[in-house]
């Protein structure tokens, strides 16, 4: 392939930012002074910062258009609550509830005593659980015939009824499900009970706006309760109210506060450690800390400037500072690196250009990529994605500004310290030589500012060494380099392998820290009734003549489909048409009479109540209906997302009248259908967006395109692996994994610049030179950025952890690539000597 230059932009700009670093060179308290003072105005904003928080579980983490949201408008509005015949399966939002899950210790019959002489005294304590003085459960609950909806399983059990068949029992002439209050069970031939483990307990409070305030309190009264039972001593209990899940959501704020802290000492400790130098004026040490810094009032910018816009604060907006911190410590890396290579006896504005020129360009390039990617994210369907995305790109930009002017001047008031020979701690001027008649410990304290005097630059360290000396040389090995291609063709079948058995879904345990009573109540429901999932409606959503004999029975038809699943109970079935056909054959009714079958509707409406919140009857006509299948073994979040394949897919053969399917849970359900699609495109857009910024800012196309094509590489690779440390793909993991994958791009387009402007000859010598400049500081950003987030690994909540699993995947698979695989393709797919580029003296390698 012939090496067509493609610098035409790059030129211009390396220029510009030769001519910005000659400034910065020659005023640097101007730019160190401004970022401080623009930084202190804008971190007022987080004055806002309770205001503007937004961590609805469903708002932020649920797809804005997901066509669950329009089902339920339209349940909402076709078949509106009636306040005083409550029912479970017919509503439409969560309500407000509480739960309880009573497991009997060892194992024990919980439906014998004395374990479930427990469950009657915590449910009486309950039951006179008092707010604001007088109003109990009774005053706040959800009634039926004006009682409150009580746990039927007390009273079967309390009975002393000998045969309880098991899922369904009829009770007092009506049909009682067990599949969802009883778990563990055992039954006979017959069915019947034998015995049980567990026993879960629900308590509705009615929706009224007059008692809206007092219900939040009787939740709160719940909690409290449960959380100081000890008087249970044969049943261990776990609870849940409606509240729960949000109050965990909110709860992630205060838990990651301190982990950011401990974040950027981290950081601070690592960049301080790998800066040091043993010469007492090169140390860099204030210019690691000062790196560190200049993330820190990035982000305090960027997250002030936006909470005075007023744009909402989603918990997932807390990632955002690990990963300014890794971009911010990564250019910090390559500006000192391109400043060691300057000659140490030239003014620091002169020191200040050369760096600029050098270094800035490949930070632009990230930083470009970065944040059009970000910007693309804005337009996702997840709220909370448009959030994190928005706060994230902004913060790139301040991050970027402030490395070229609060750090760049630090950087030069950094370099006037050292060419005036002065220590880096006292500021005291120091020999450059060691004194005969100082001891050891004075030469090693107060001696320092030596330099390389045949190349005039500071002396080289012992790991950029490693890279030239040892490293680059064995990588350009024939046989080194074929078994580089024979695993990293490993690596890829296998990666492909493990993309397509990735699981997805989200486990509700996993939004709740490890030892929250939320976690313990989800995993036990999971465990003990997964057996029965939800009941889910299925509505005929427009105007249907059911008097028709030929099309009613297509539309029967369409409903056996769905007890045909494998995913459905074909035993359970709730349905108002079936039920009035069988009430008109008792009645000796011609129900395929339009104007009998409407007559007769009120009548069988009184004797079944129930029913007559299944149907929007208007005048002559039913405009909407739903009847209620009961699905089984969902056992996992996998299973979630067949069952609505399933689910759909029913509802598309269907073509007598078009039909929806509809349980509350399905609002969270949503989110599989874009998951993956949303991944796929957000990848593609990166991959494009850097194609075409490599291309105008990199001076060798071949290396633009496997720019591209190392986040192709790193995406399928980082999607394997992710089945092997158990991660699931949802719309959380989903944000962590697009991010993560924009930042394969440091490693790769550093590594892919520096081949290309390298003034070498042949390919070998080409990648050798690239990895002496830049394998040092990709190390230093890999570990740096791997160091900061590995404080998420010791989170009790699921999310920060899995975006350290995520952000350390990417690292040490980007890392690979851009030290190992990129430098070995690039020498095996380039065959020209380059002496075009041998005679343009203007573009130096970039000396990372």
């Amino acid at each position: 392939m012939g090496c067509r230059r493609t610098d035409c932009i790059s030129r211009p700009l390396s220029g510009f930012f030769e001519k910005l670093g000659s400034l910065v060179g020659s005023c640097p308290l101007l730019f160190f002074v401004i970022p401080l003072i623009l930084t202190a105005a804008l971190g007022g904003g987080f004055t806002f910062l309770r205001d503007r928080e937004d961590n609805d579980f469903e708002t932020q983490y649920t797809p804005k258009k997901g066509p669950s949201k329009v089902t339920r408008a339209f349940v909402k509005e076709n078949f509106p609550y009636n306040g005083s015949m409550f029912s479970e399966e017919r509503l439409y939002d969560m309500g407000h509830y509480a739960s309880l899950i009573a497991l009997s210790n060892g194992n024990s019959n919980i439906l014998e005593n004395p374990a479930f002489g427990d469950i009657l005294r915590l449910n009486d304590k309950i039951l006179n659980i008092t707010v604001n003085g007088t109003l109990r459960y009774k005053d706040l609950c959800a009634k039926v015939y004006g009682e409150c909806v009580s746990n039927v399983i007390l009273e079967i059990v309390q009975s002393n009824e000998t045969q309880i068949t098991f899922p369904v029992y009829t009770h007092r002439s009506i049909s009682v499900f067990l599949g969802s209050v009883l778990g563990g069970v055992v039954t006979d031939a017959n069915s019947s009970v034998v015995s049980a483990r567990t026993v879960k307990l629900f308590y509705y409070l009615d929706n009224l706006e007059s008692t809206a305030e007092a219900s939040k309190l009787w939740l709160r009264g719940f909690k409290k309760l449960l959380s100081d039972e000890t008087d249970s001593r044969h049943i261990d209990v776990s609870y849940f109210t409606s509240k729960s899940k949000q109050e965990e959501i909110d709860s992630h704020t205060t838990d990651g506060f301190p982990l950011f802290l401990i974040t950027y000492a981290c950081a601070i400790t690592f960049s301080v450690i790998s800066c040091l130098r043993r010469d007492n004026v090169r140390n860099k040490v204030w210019v690691a800390v000062f790196g560190v810094l200049s993330a820190g009032l990035a982000v305090v910018s960027s997250f002030g400037l936006l909470l005075y816009i007023g744009l909402p604060f989603v918990i997932t907006v807390a990632n955002s500072p690990f990963l300014i911190l890794g971009i911010g410590l990564n250019n910090m890396f390559v500006m000192v690196a391109d400043w060691q290579h300057t000659k140490v006896n030239d003014p620091v504005p002169k020191r200040m250009a050369h760096t600029y020129k050098e270094a800035i360009l490949p930070i632009t390039i990230t930083a470009l990529t970065d944040v059009l990617k970000f910007s693309i994210g804005v337009t996702s369907d997840f709220p909370s994605v448009q959030a994190f995305c928005l706060y994230t790109s902004i913060s790139i930009i301040f991050c970027y500004i402030y490395t070229i002017t609060f750090l760049g001047a630090f950087m030069a008031l950094n370099g006037r310290r050292e060419a005036s020979n002065r220590h880096w701690l006292t500021c005291a001027k120091i020999p450059s030589d060691n004194l005969d008649h100082r001891s050891e410990i004075h030469n090693i304290c107060c001696v320092g500012g030596g330099y390389d005097k045949n190349t005039g630059v500071e002396k080289k360290q012992p790991a950029s060494n490693f890279f030239k000396d040892y490293y680059g040389p064995f990588l350009i090995k024939p046989w080194v380099k074929g078994a580089v291609i024979f695993l990293y063709v490993v690596y890829l079948a296998a990666s492909i392998y493990g993309c397509f058995h990735v699981k997805q879904g989200i486990e509700l345990y996993d939004l709740a820290a490890d030892g929250s009573h939320v976690r313990k109540f989800n995993k036990e429901d999971r465990e003990y009734f997964s057996d029965y999932g939800p009941s889910v409606m299925v509505i005929v959503s427009e105007e249907f003549p059911y008097w028709d004999k030929t099309m009613r029975q297509e539309l029967q038809r369409c409903m056996q489909n769905f007890q045909g699943l494998h995913i459905v109970d074909k035993d359970i079935y709730t349905s108002w048409l079936d039920s009035y056909l069988s009430y008109g054959e008792e009645a000796n009714l011609n129900l395929d009479d339009k104007d009998v079958f409407l007559k007769n509707l009120t009548q069988f409406f009184d004797v079944s109540p129930f029913f007559k919140q299944d149907v929007n009857l208007t005048g002559d006509a039913i405009f909407a209906s739903r009847v209620f299948i009961q699905t089984i073994n969902i056992n996992n979040a996998s299973m979630e997302v067949h069952m609505l394949k399933d689910l759909k897919a029913a509802v598309g053969r269907c073509t007598v009248a078009p039909l929806l399917v509809y349980n509350q849970k399905f609002i969270f359900f949503d989110q599989y259908e874009v998951v993956v699609s949303s991944t796929i495109k957000n990848v593609c857009v990166i991959t494009a967006v850097m194609l075409v910024i490599s291309l105008l800012l990199i001076p060798n196309p071949l290396c633009s395109i496997w720019v591209a094509g190392s986040i192709a590489s790193v995406t399928v690779g980082v999607t394997g692996v992710m089945v092997l440390w158990d991660i699931s793909l949802d719309s959380i993991t989903m944000i962590i994994f697009t991010v993560c994958i924009g930042f394969t791009v440091d490693f790769s387009a550093h590594m892919s610049y520096g081949f290309a402007a390298s003034n070498k000859s042949s390919p070998n010598e080409k990648a050798v030179e690239a990895l002496a400049h830049l394998g040092y500081p990709i190390l230093q950003g890999a570990v740096s950025t791997i160091l900061g987030v590995a404080v998420l690994a010791t989170s009790e909540f699921h999310t920060f952890r899995m975006f350290f699993k995520i952000f350390f995947l990417v690292m040490v698979i980007g890392m690979l690539h851009g030290l190992t695989f990129i430098p070995v393709i690039l020498t095996l797919c380039t065959r020209c000597t380059d002496k075009d580029e041998n005679k343009d003296k203007s573009l130096k390698i970039t000396k990372l």
